[in-house]
């Protein structure tokens, strides 16, 4: 298959391994990218130091193009009255494994946007891809790396994120779907259209004249040829890698993707303060109650989550993660390791068309 994109990056599949905060591996990206795919860094949880570290390992794994992958959120506004009875409304299942959860709430990583460290690290050792989620950062950011010979990708969740993708003079789109597990890419949290990824692709690739990626539901290579065949230039797939032996997807989480509740996810804030599809746990089942009160905001919330997640793992309990996955996830294979997915993938892709 030949195509712009394809072409522009030097790959040998239309398949991304999609950034994954916490999941995906620098193992996980350098595999990829050996394999023709575009392997994935996601480094919107990481500071410069550790986004230097992570760099000089992939660089070591692989001389294949790789995608580094920022976070775009505005920054958070504390407040605390709310963060306040936000804990108040934790505070029963906090009790419940006899801990404490740390106050005031951090917010516990920085936005691409206002991380200048995170920025000049880009400048310095700039990746063949870089990738935005949330947003995007300001003009001269963008106008900097494309000068560096930067190829940027900025996804949208509907067709005015994907216009503002555009206008900024970034290289493709990625069609975030509303199947996607992990975060949802919206720029504004007040709005979420809840566009599926078939619409959302044949939105773009009608309306837009970028490259466009489909993201979400895309499990195995029937998949990717209907989202080629819609329109899309390439896939992006992430809960399809979540059982790879690359993954860091802890022996919980493998369990529960393995399990029939894998099949059952919903999109929800309260884990992090942005909304993201995971497997309904007791997390989303018990927390994110129509009589909860306002959650804190991103990535504020995550701190709650996250230190709660700690003491119920403490206690055995598994039930309070961030387990995310996608509408596909009861698709997916187990004991492949990157490389073996990828290569089975563009068999059933190659079979399909």
């Amino acid at each position: 298959m030949h195509n712009a994109l394809l072409q522009r990056l030097g790959l040998a599949h239309p398949i991304i391994q999609a950034p994954m905060a916490g999941s995906s591996t620098v193992a996980m990206a350098a595999a990829a990218s050996n394999a023709g795919a575009l392997g994935s860094l996601a480094l919107g949880a990481s500071n410069a130091s550790q986004a230097r570290e992570a760099l000089a390992q992939l660089n070591g794994l692989t001389d294949q193009p790789f995608n580094v992958n920022f976070f775009c959120h505005q920054p958070a506004v504390l407040d605390a009255a709310r963060d306040e009875a936000w804990l108040r409304h934790l505070r029963p299942f906090v009790e419940e494994f006899g801990g404490n959860i740390a106050a005031p709430l951090k917010e516990i990583y920085q936005s691409f946007v206002v991380d200048t460290d995170m920025q000049q690290l880009m400048l310095e050792q700039p990746p063949a891809v870089v990738s935005f989620h949330f947003g995007l950062p300001a003009p001269a950011v963008i106008q900097a790396l494309k000068q560096a010979g930067v190829f940027l990708m900025g996804s949208a969740t509907n067709l005015d994120e994907a216009r503002q993708v555009e206008a900024a003079g970034l290289d493709a789109i990625v069609a975030q779907g509303f199947e996607a597990g992990g975060h949802r890419g919206i720029f504004d949290e007040r709005i979420d259209e809840e566009i599926g990824t078939f619409a959302l692709v044949r939105l773009l690739a009608r309306h837009c004249r970028l490259p466009v990626i489909a993201a979400g539901g895309i499990m195995d290579g029937q998949g990717i040829a209907a989202a080629l065949q819609l329109g899309a230039q390439a896939v992006q797939m992430g809960t399809a890698f979540l059982l790879t032996r690359e993954s860091n997807a802890n022996a919980a989480y493998r369990d529960l993707l393995k399990s029939p509740r894998a099949a059952h996810t919903r999109v929800t804030a309260a884990i992090s303060g942005r909304r993201a599809r995971g497997i309904v746990n007791r997390f989303i089942s018990e927390i994110d109650t129509a009589e909860a009160p306002p959650i804190p905001a991103y990535p504020a919330a995550y701190d709650a989550g996250k230190q709660l997640h700690a003491l119920a793992s403490a206690k055995g309990d598994h039930g309070f993660g961030a387990h995310w996955a996608g509408q596909g996830a009861a698709l997916l294979r187990d004991g492949h390791t990157t490389a073996e997915l990828i290569d089975l993938l563009v068999q059933e892709w190659q079979a399909a068309r």
